[in-house]
């Protein structure tokens, strides 16, 4: 039987041989940014990389997931290594792709180097023999959730059925029902243990009112964009009553406000994003954003569609499972600093994830700028690409080693917040359409 810290070393020696492979593969995909549910290329690159591994695999999961498959042979629990295949619209970014504006200043092409990385990790080093399990390498689609209009096309030819969220989709279908434990590493500008992040409610909202000529009869018409702006208004409006505490966010963009200027505009389209701390208090505050379209429309006499989608749930780190990764760091990096926990006021749907299993999302600094902006500039490429695949070889090894004894210890002590089963109705039950007509 090898030490555990042995083992450990084995992987990270492993890990240094192929430093340079694995910025390699980092730089290629952050170069090739592709949007939610369209990461073809992607995948097949990812695919291309499992080949060479030698390791058998599923695609085309939730549209472009895939999972690949290292088996130990020997019973314990399994544990996916996920990474992020989609990337931001953010044209303003050097790197962005000029026709879609995607880039990766999300920073998803890491993790998919780092899942890729704990791969050949545990492949090179020859430690398989002594872990029990499985490690599942999962290639996920779309965590960020916008292009409303196209999921939904998505979801009316009956390709996906949660729009938000790939690892929503994936639950859904049953994709992470062989799956015990999950992690992985969010890059950022600082090292954090402990991410917990808001949850959301992703909005479609569309004003429809009547076409005429906006020159000479005016009065004729009813102007979808004037009840949009109305509304958006009344929205702003709601902001002082929002409870600090409560990390309350309401923000929103206005992809359409009407076809010519010559004409009043008939349909206007908002896409809105509700976001708190907690899922109640979302609800609560999406329920006033509500009350607000409504007012919009009712101001000038039209008609108002409203189209809920659950976002992502709050995301809490599983305790047990962030004590490995924060030893295994201070084992790696003892002379870097790092933060215990903060709350993020975005989303991620490994939150989803976490009220299902055991879950861990922290993030590891190595860049300049911000998530989602231009600036957004990877600084060092060994903090980027290869010490996170390190920390979580070393965590698996945690959790798989000694007959998987702390892993199944980790999953005996869970408490889930929801089942599968009720997580889907929840999804369901709380995406819904309602329509408001104030025309005469």
């Amino acid at each position: 039987m090898i030490p555990i810290q042995e083992m450990k070393q084995k992987v990270c020696n492993a890990l240094d041989e192929r430093a340079e492979e694995l910025k390699s593969i980092g730089n290629h995909i952050f170069i090739n940014p592709e949007l939610g549910f369209k990461e073809f290329n992607t995948a097949e690159y990812i695919c291309e990389r499992i080949e060479q591994m030698g390791l058998s695999y599923r695609k085309g999961l939730a549209i472009t997931g895939i999972k690949a498959y290292i088996d130990t042979g020997r019973p314990g629990p399994t544990v996916a290594v996920i990474g992020e295949l989609d990337s931001v619209i953010c044209p303003e970014h050097p790197s962005a792709n000029k026709e879609t504006g995607a880039a990766h200043t999300c920073g998803h092409h890491a993790q998919l180097v780092n899942m890729l990385g704990v791969g050949l990790g545990l492949l090179d080093s020859g430690i398989l023999d002594e872990l029990c399990g499985r490690i599942v390498l999962f290639s996920t689609p779309a965590e960020e959730p916008f292009e409303a209009e196209y999921r939904a096309k998505l979801k009316e030819e009956g390709k996906i059925k949660f729009t938000c969220g790939g690892k929503q989709e994936l639950i859904r279908i049953g994709e992470f029902d062989d799956i015990d434990l999950a992690l992985f590493v969010h890059i950022g500008s600082q090292n954090v243990i402990r991410v917990t992040s808001n949850a959301f409610i992703s909005k479609r909202v569309i004003f429809s009112g009547k076409e005429a000529h906006a020159g000479n009869a005016p009065h004729l018409g009813i102007n979808a964009l004037n009840a949009a702006t109305i509304a958006w208004t009344a929205i702003n409006s709601l902001r002082e009553t929002f409870v600090e505490e409560d990390c309350v966010r309401v923000h929103g963009i206005m992809p359409q406000g009407g076809k010519i200027a010559i004409s009043v505009p008939a349909e206007v389209s908002m896409e809105l994003i509700v976001r708190a701390k907690t899922m109640e208090t979302t609800i609560a505050i999406n329920d006033k954003v509500n009350r607000a379209l409504k007012a919009g429309a009712m101001a000038v006499g039209a008609k108002v569609e409203i189209i809920d989608t659950v976002g992502f749930l709050p995301m809490d780190p599983n305790e047990d499972m962030a004590k490995l990764f924060e030893s295994n760091f201070k084992t790696l990096l003892p002379n870097e600093c790092f933060v215990k926990q903060i709350h993020f006021k975005g989303g991620f749907d490994m939150g989803d994830v976490g009220h299902i299993i055991p879950q861990v999302h922290p993030m590891l600094g190595g860049i300049s700028g911000n998530l989602h902006q231009r600036d957004f500039t990877i600084m060092d490429e060994q903090m980027v690409y290869v010490n996170p695949a390190k920390i979580i070889a070393m965590t698996i090894i945690d959790l798989l080693a000694d007959n998987a004894s702390r892993g199944g210890e980790i999953i005996k002590r869970f408490q889930p917040k929801l089942s599968k089963n009720e997580y889907v109705n929840l999804i369901e039950g709380l995406s819904k359409s309602s329509e408001f007509n104030y025309i005469d």
